[in-house]
């Protein structure tokens, strides 16, 4: 059962190439043993894979929504919400407030975070409350 405290050690297992900047961003943003903001930090995350989108950096997507689903599949229920809410709804958000369609990222998605992610759309279209 993934826990909490394993989302960002999965996600940066997932993808290498953001360690650096999540360290900085830590170092900028928290003082030593300062509880982390998770649902706040993720847009970090997320805005780093849109930048790697827009420059076709995409190697490690694969992994990184392969982390998602692991998290949706085996996660507890903090951090099942977490990958909806969290990752998956500031992700779309995200993408919207930069004019890139949802549907660009949709090829990475897996089973359940597919279904996760139709269902935001769903609910923000007003199809489902």
């Amino acid at each position: 059962m993934i826990e909490k405290q394993q989302i960002f050690p999965i996600l940066l297992q997932a993808c290498p190439s953001y360690i650096n900047r999540y360290e900085t961003y830590i170092e900028q943003n928290y003082e030593n043993e300062e509880e982390r903001l998770l649902y706040v930090d993720i847009g970090d995350f997320t805005a780093y894979m849109i930048e790697c989108y827009a420059k076709q950096k995409t190697d490690k997507f694969d992994e990184a929504f392969d982390a998602i689903e692991q998290m949706l599949v085996h996660g507890d229920s903090y951090v099942q919400d977490f990958a909806v809410v969290g990752v998956l709804e500031t992700l779309q958000n995200q993408l919207l407030d930069k004019g890139i369609e949802l549907r660009a990222f949709e090829v990475w998605l897996q089973p359940e975070s597919k279904r996760a992610w139709n269902q935001l759309i769903d609910f923000w279209n007003g199809k489902i409350q």
